[in-house]
């Protein structure tokens, strides 16, 4: 028999209709969009051009992964050891294969990028 399970909802929100915080609230002020000064213009754009810079050295970097053995360190002190295969489209998860654990090897596995805490690769030499 199937028991049903209840859903939480947040409470509504000041206007009666939407879903949230008071924006009068201490909360609302402390964590919401003009809780951060505003760059100008100049300065956003320097910021922006840091972020993409950033996240296309990330990307490369997945890509030079594919297909080399990859060492993540984990929480509790966990350390093991792949073959890097892919990572989804949100970079939440990693595909792997080989995974080497202290309990044993898995032949495919995906790890949650969320229990990674770093992960290191080797490069291959400079070709002359």
């Amino acid at each position: 028999m199937a028991v049903p399970v209840g859903v939480t909802r947040l409470p509504r929100g000041p206007d009666g209709g939407s879903r949230g915080f008071d924006p009068s609230s201490a909360r609302y002020r402390a964590l919401g969009p003009t809780a951060r000064p505003v760059a100008a213009g100049a300065e956003l754009e320097r910021e922006q051009r840091g972020r993409v810079a950033l996240r296309e050295r990330y990307l490369r970097s997945l890509l030079a992964m594919a297909g080399r053995p990859v060492r993540f360190a984990l929480h509790e002190r966990v350390g093991v050891s792949a073959l890097f295969g892919a990572s989804d489209r949100d970079i939440l998860n990693f595909q792997v294969s080989e995974l080497q654990t202290p309990l044993g090897v898995q032949r495919e596995a995906l790890l949650r990028c969320a229990d990674i805490i770093a992960y290191s690769f080797e490069l291959p030499a400079p070709s002359s």
